[in-house]
C-alpha cells in the first residue's frame, strides 16, 4: 500500500492532473490485477449477506416505496442492455440500472443489518453491490467481472474510510460511497483511467450531504442515503463515458470537498491506496453483523448477553457506565446530546442509534431481533423504560486509542461496562469486538452468512428459492456473461401483499 498525502491547493498553485487523488483513485479501479481466492470467497459471503437483510427488509414500508419508485420506470431491453433486476420481482421484470441500485440499495441498508468497517470515518461497504451488480446486469457481464468491479468498490471505500474522516465535520459517510461505487464501475467495465476520474469527480460531487441524517429523530432517509450514492454513481458513469467531464480537482481544489466541507485549507489527509499490481484486498478487512444494529453495539449485545447471568435480578441495578470510545459515546451514546435516544416513542431508526436502549433490552432479553427488539411494545414496556434510562456512556481514551488502531489485534468496537447494584455492589466486565468479528469468540464463516440467510429469508422465500439463490450466489466467479440475473431473488405476490400500501408520487 501506499500512502498518499491529500491536503487543499490554492487555485494559483501548480498541481498536475497526476497528482489529484482522483487520479490516484482512477488508475487503482483501471489496475486489471487479478483477485485472489480469498477475496473471491469473502466477495462471495457478502453477495449473500446483502441478500439475506434485503429479504427481510422486503415488505418495509420505505423499501416498499423504492421499489414503486424503480418499478414506475420500465425498461425496454435493446442490443446489450437488458436492464436489472429489483429484489423480490421476477427476473424477467427489469428497470434501468440506475433504479434496480435505488431499489435495491433501499432493501440492503434499511435493517442496518450488513457489513460495516470503522476507521477515521464509518463505513458499510457492502452498499457498493447494488450498483455495481446493477450495471453488470444491465450490460450483460460476467460473474468475474463483477467479482473485480466489487472487490475495487470495497477497497476504494474501506481506503477512504481508513484515511479521511467526514463525521468530525458532520458530513455524512456515503460521501466516500459515491465515488467507491463509481471506481467499482470502472473496474467492471475496464474503463479507462480517464473516463474514472471524471466519474468520481461527479460521483463525489453529487453525494455529499450532512449527517443529520443520523442524528436526533432519525428517519427513513438513513436507508434512502447510501441508495441515492449508488443511484448518483452509475449516473456518474454514465456521463463520463458521454464525454462530460467533473469539477476538479474535486478533493484539493480550492472551493473544493476538503477546503469547505472537511478539514479546511490547511488540513492534510493521508489516504493509503494499492500500488500498481498490488492485489485488491480490503474487503477481508471488513466484518458483518450478527445482530441488527449499529456496528458499535454489536460487542455490547453480546457484552450484555454474557453479564445476564452475573447480574441476576435486574431491579437491584441503580446504574449502568459504559466506557466506550468516543466515536461509540458522540454517535450512538448519552455524547450525542439526544434526548431522542431516550424516547419509547422513537423511530426505529433512532433506536438502532441508541446504546443505551439497546444495551438495556439485550440484558432484559438475552437475545437480539431484527423486528421483535424494536417493536413499539417492546421500547416501550415500563421494566425497559426504567433500565433504559439507568445506562449512560462515558469516554475511555484506551478504547478510543483502540478504536483508531491500525494493528487488527488491538483495534476494539467494544466497551467496558461497570454495573452498579443498589447494595452498592459493582459487577464488572468488558468486551472488545463483537462474537462474529473475525477475532470474536464466535466469527463469521460461510456456514454463518448461509445460516444468517435461511433465517432472514423464513417466511419470506419459497424453500427451493433459497437453494437456487444460494446455489447461484456461491457460484458467481463461475457465473457466464448475461447469467447475473440469477443473483436476483424472487417472492410469491402473497409475500408483496404484505407490504404497506403507500401513496401514489409523481411517477
Amino acid at each position: 500500500m501506499k500512502r498518499h498525502i491529500v491536503r487543499a491547493r490554492a487555485a494559483a498553485e501548480a498541481f498536475p492532473r497526476s497528482e489529484h487523488l482522483a487520479t490516484k483513485i482512477a488508475e487503482v479501479a483501471a489496475d486489471p490485477v487479478e483477485v485472489t481466492a480469498e477475496v473471491s470467497a469473502m466477495i462471495v459471503n457478502r453477495i449473500i449477506d446483502n441478500a439475506a437483510v434485503a429479504a427481510a427488509a422486503l415488505t418495509r414500508r420505505p423499501v416498499t416505496a423504492a421499489r414503486a419508485q424503480a418499478t414506475a420506470q420500465p425498461y425496454r431491453p435493446r442490443a446489450g442492455r437488458s436492464g436489472a433486476t429489483v429484489f423480490g420481482l421476477p427476473a424477467r421484470q427489469r428497470v434501468p440500472p440506475e433504479w434496480a441500485a435505488w431499489a435495491n440499495g433501499v432493501a440492503v441498508r434499511e435493517l442496518d443489518f450488513h457489513d460495516t468497517f470503522l476507521a477515521a470515518e464509518y463505513s458499510h461497504p457492502g452498499d457498493n453491490i447494488p450498483p455495481i451488480l446493477a450495471v453488470a446486469q444491465h450490460l450483460g457481464r460476467s460473474g468475474a467481472d463483477l467479482v473485480r468491479g466489487l472487490a475495487t468498490g470495497y477497497e476504494i471505500q474501506i481506503d477512504l474510510a481508513r484515511g479521511i474522516c467526514l463525521h468530525e465535520h458532520k458530513i455524512d459517510h456515503v460521501a466516500h460511497l459515491g465515488p467507491s461505487a463509481a471506481a467499482g464501475i470502472g473496474t467492471l467495465l475496464r474503463l479507462d483511467t480517464e473516463t474514472i476520474y471524471q466519474a468520481l469527480g461527479q460521483a463525489l460531487h453529487t453525494t455529499t450531504a450532512t449527517r443529520q441524517s443520523r442524528k436526533g429523530e432519525i428517519s427513513s432517509w438513513k436507508a434512502y442515503a447510501p441508495a441515492f450514492a449508488g443511484k448518483m454513481a452509475v449516473e456518474a458513469v454514465d456521463r463520463a463515458l458521454r464525454g462530460e467531464s467533473a469539477p476538479a480537482p474535486i478533493w484539493e481544489g480550492a472551493d473544493g470537498v476538503l477546503a469547505r466541507l472537511l478539514g479546511g485549507p490547511d488540513a492534510e489527509y493521508h489516504v493509503p491506496l494499492p500500488g500498481p499490481g498490488e492485489v485488491k484486498r480490503a474487503i477481508l478487512d471488513s466484518y458483518t453483523k450478527q445482530h441488527s444494529a449499529e456496528y458499535q453495539s454489536q460487542a455490547p449485545i453480546d457484552l450484555a448477553r454474557r453479564m445476564r447471568p452475573r447480574i441476576g435480578d435486574l431491579d437491584r441495578i441503580a446504574s449502568i457506565v459504559l466506557h466506550t470510545s468516543h466515536h461509540t459515546h458522540v454517535v450512538i451514546g448519552t455524547g450525542s446530546g439526544d434526548p431522542q435516544k431516550f424516547d419509547p416513542h422513537a423511530s426505529r431508526e433512532t433506536l438502532d442509534h441508541s446504546v443505551p436502549y439497546i444495551f438495556a433490552v439485550a440484558l432484559q432479553d438475552g437475545s437480539w431481533h431484527h423486528e421483535r427488539s424494536y417493536a413499539p411494545e417492546r421500547a416501550r414496556r415500563p421494566d425497559t423504560v426504567a433500565l433504559w434510562r439507568k445506562i449512560s456512556t462515558t469516554e475511555d481514551p484506551e478504547w478510543t486509542r483502540r478504536y483508531h488502531a491500525t494493528d487488527p489485534g488491538e483495534k476494539a468496537f467494544g466497551a467496558r461496562a461497570v454495573v452498579t447494584l443498589t447494595s452498592g455492589e459493582t459487577i464488572v466486565d468488558e468486551l472488545a469486538v463483537a462474537d462474529a468479528h473475525p477475532l470474536g469468540a464466535r466469527p463469521f464463516g460461510r456456514a454463518e452468512y448461509i445460516e444468517k440467510f435461511r433465517t432472514l429469508a423464513e417466511g419470506v422465500l419459497e424453500k427451493t428459492e433459497q437453494d437456487r439463490f444460494l446455489d447461484a450466489a456461491q457460484r458467481t466467479p463461475e457465473l457466464a456473461a448475461g447469467e447475473l440475473d440469477q443473483l436476483n431473488f424472487t417472492v410469491s405476490d402473497e409475500v408483496l401483499d404484505r407490504a404497506p400500501r403507500t401513496p401514489e408520487g409523481i411517477f
